[in-house]
């Protein structure tokens, strides 16, 4: 009988709630849901990029209650933070009430995460590996230039995170795109590259990410590698709906010249842009004796200063694989700019991160 009476009582629990500090912010949780998943769906802008327990965005301090992780967090986090009591919001079921400390201020994008269909309208070969897919969704959604959204396809196993490639409506967008690089082993992307998939159903969950563009009349210095062009592209779409008056140096690294895409996109914007703009592509396995006259070598290697540009006096917006991020961040390091002023996405994709967690067991 007692047992009987102990499990109706916890049935019959109210709901859990989260204390956020120092902002006083406080919502429930549902059941199943992370306590990043919970902040998100109560419209709180809990920083977060990745969500799958790689980039330590959302890292927060444990002050009270207990969670469940999914992930070790120690994969992500030091021994000092984790002694310290520090979290991973996107890895930590909620067991309890809890109160939870950040170090950074709530700031960002407020849009509501919500799951909207839609149908692939069009597919198109940007380069050998990179495929833009256009969606026609059932509704509209309200994101942020630099953000993302999960796409799910009802045959597939799992969803993926794809960057939006254009800067949206003030009142929302009913037609996305996502540039989409074919990665070996990878499911979504394998399945895409196959065949054309025009006429399609699918769905997306979003937005997500805490990449976006912060105000400000600095210059700003934008650094892609290979699909990471999708959100940066977006930002400055953004930028030259807003006028196109703040100096921008934009570097592009890739392989070779076959690697190189939305070449005719950015010489709009060089030709129209009210202030000036130097775009520079950058060839790391371009054939010595081919035409390419450009820039050759790592992309993080061309970051320096120019007549119109200083860049520790600018914005730096980078997207692309972890290890030029890494890079880019040092270079920017070395070249003046602090932390405060560098914003990044890291493109890791599944079969990657799901491949370093096993190595870490």
């Amino acid at each position: 009988m007692a047992n009987l009476l102990s499990n109706l009582f916890k049935k019959s629990r109210g709901p859990l709630f989260v204390n956020l500090q120092p902002s006083g912010e406080r919502f429930s949780v549902q059941p199943k849901d992370t306590l990043l998943q919970a902040a998100l769906s109560a419209g709180v802008p809990f920083p977060h990029d990745c969500r799958v327990g790689t980039c330590a965005t959302c890292k927060c301090l444990l002050v009270e209650g207990k969670v469940k992780a999914i992930m070790d967090f120690s994969y992500t986090l030091s021994r000092e933070e984790m002694e310290q009591g520090y979290i991973l919001a996107c890895q930590a079921m909620v067991k309890s009430d809890l109160t939870v400390a950040l170090d950074r201020p709530l700031e960002g994008p407020q849009h509501t995460v919500k799951s909207i269909c839609g149908v692939i309208r069009k597919s198109e070969q940007l380069t050998h590996d990179i495929l833009k897919i256009t969606i026609e969704l059932d509704e509209s959604i309200i994101y942020e230039a630099g953000q993302y959204a999960d796409l799910s396809v009802p045959s597939l196993s799992e969803p993926r995170s794809y960057s939006f490639a254009d800067a949206p409506n003030e009142q929302g967008q009913t037609t996305i795109s996502f540039f989409i690089r074919h990665v070996v082993n990878g499911e979504m992307t394998g399945w895409l590259h196959a065949a054309d998939r025009t006429g399609v159903k699918v769905s997306i969950t979003g937005p997500y990410g805490s990449f976006y563009l912060r105000p400000s009349d600095q210059s700003i210095v934008c650094i892609a590698g290979g699909s990471g062009l999708a959100p940066l592209k977006a930002i400055l779409e953004k930028i030259f709906k807003m006028g196109g008056n703040i100096p921008v140096l934009f570097l592009f690294g890739a392989r070779t010249q076959r690697d190189l895409y939305c070449l005719e996109v950015i010489d709009e914007f060089s030709s129209s842009w009210n202030a000036p703009f130097h775009f520079v592509p950058v060839l790391s396995e371009e054939p010595a004796d081919s035409d390419w006259s450009g820039a050759r070598g790592l992309v993080t290697e061309h970051i320096k200063d120019l007549p119109e540009i200083r860049v520790a006096n600018s914005k730096a917006y980078l997207c692309g694989p972890p290890g030029m991020i890494d890079a880019a961040i040092s270079k920017l390091n070395e070249c003046g700019v602090t932390g405060e002023h560098i914003f990044f996405d890291k493109f890791l994709d599944r079969y990657h991160v799901e491949k370093k967690m096993h190595h870490s067991d």
